[in-house]
């Protein structure tokens, strides 16, 4: 009976210190940076620990990398941000969405439209963030607009009607609707009041960028002076014939203090566009992003959003009215996927642009790399043709998404 009895003692301590414990996890892949098979253990959320491993299991190669960072998503799968009838319940849905995807940090960016809408669905996002489901996937809000070019063609897919030139007192309403949330604005350099409207939005802790514009040279210098550090969806939010010397496009594109985002989804750029961008810009100055609309995701046809009509089709989603486009149909994984094949860059910079850049630019310290400490917001993938295919998603260590 004695003998038993300390067997039994060994056994439960051998199993006690082997046993993993439940705020623990273990996720293991290729690391996308230089292909190495690791092993990540989680706890509490964090990397705690991440071990190289010899040990492959047999099948696809899965790769592991910090989860995208999308900080231009207009809406996704039927939920429109800026929509009339937004609810708590749409952006959850979206968010959940978003993470089959590979997203797993997002800006839910609303556009030009009647003050009063932007009020409310900025305070119907906010709200949202208070949701322990989908909170860390929300670190804040884009408002694209309404202080842009009201000229045809960089305005884009805006409603003239509700562009106007910057309101500091109405934007400390918004933000106050927003519950402080907004945390990146794209506004047009050349309006009156734009430059003092970005030295306080930069005092504040919004960072700015410039969008929609056709400010000259010294408009973005000056913009830049005040501390505008981005620019919207570079190349795009541009009317279709521009002067080929003096237009928005080079001043930004050679101003070493901002950084650009790009919609590669193949349609919004051209190949050209995209790898004179990238090889001007370089790896540690390109953000991408989708710019995705809610009908992303949708069957194509012909859509009435609010007061405009949208074509999508498979691809991308038109304004016919006013023969621009409106924004994307594909998601951020797929641009990655696009930015490779146009660039020929490596796998580990498209996730620097799709991941670490945007979580620098914004100081998202948690989140946007795998090192020790971080948040364990990671996703597993494989590469079919240099397509980006979700396997699973994890938020916080915990698995959120997983393809089987």
């Amino acid at each position: 009976m004695r003998t038993t009895t300390i067997y039994a003692i060994l056994f439960l301590m051998l199993a006690t210190s082997f046993t993993v414990p439940e705020n623990s996890n273990v996720i293991e892949g290729f690391l996308y940076s230089n292909q190495q098979f690791v092993q990540i253990e989680t706890t509490n959320g964090k990397i705690s620990k991440i071990t190289s491993s010899s040990e492959v299991e047999n099948g696809s190669k899965l790769y592991l990398s910090p989860g995208l960072i999308d900080v231009q998503i207009n809406g996704y799968m039927g939920v429109d941000f800026s929509g009339p009838d937004l609810t708590v319940s749409d952006v959850k849905k979206a968010t959940k969405a978003l993470w089959k995807a590979g997203v797993t940090s997002y800006f839910p960016t609303l556009i030009t439209s009647d003050i009063n809408r932007l009020k409310k669905n900025f305070a119907i996002m906010a709200e949202a963030r208070k949701d322990p489901e989908i909170a860390k996937s929300i670190p804040g809000f884009h408002l694209e607009g309404p202080y842009i070019s009201p000229i045809a063609g960089f305005r884009g897919a805006h409603l003239e009607k509700y562009i106007k030139n910057p309101d500091w007192e109405e934007f400390k309403e918004l933000q106050k609707a927003a519950d402080n949330g907004i945390i990146l604005i794209t506004l047009a350099p050349e309006l009156d009041g734009a430059i003092p409207f970005i030295r306080k939005c930069v005092e504040s802790g919004v960072v700015v960028s410039l969008g929609h514009h056709n400010g000259s040279e010294k408009d973005v210098q000056h913009a830049v002076d005040a501390g505008a550090r981005m620019a919207t969806h570079l190349g795009n939010g541009c009317a279709n014939e521009i002067n080929r010397h003096h237009n928005p496009i080079w001043p930004q594109l050679s101003e070493d203090k901002i950084s650009i985002s790009i919609i590669a989804d193949g349609y919004h750029l051209t190949k050209e566009e995209v790898r004179t961008f990238y090889k001007s810009k370089g790896v540690n100055k390109t953000i991408l992003v989708s710019d995705a609309l809610d009908l992303a995701g949708m069957p194509p046809g012909e859509y009435v959003r609010g007061e405009r009509t949208l074509l999508l089709t498979p691809n991308v989603v038109k304004l016919p009215k006013e023969n621009v486009l409106a924004g994307a149909a594909s998601p951020i994984s797929k641009c990655l996927s696009v930015f490779m094949n146009f660039t020929q860059c490596s796998l580990q910079d498209a996730i620097q642009m799709a991941s670490t850049n945007p979580a620098e630019l914004f100081e998202l310290n948690t989140i946007g790399e795998i090192k020790q400490g971080k948040r364990a917001d990671l996703i597993l993938f494989r590469m079919e043709n240099n397509e980006m295919i979700i396997e699973k998603t994890y938020i916080n260590g915990k698995l959120v998404y997983s393809k089987e």
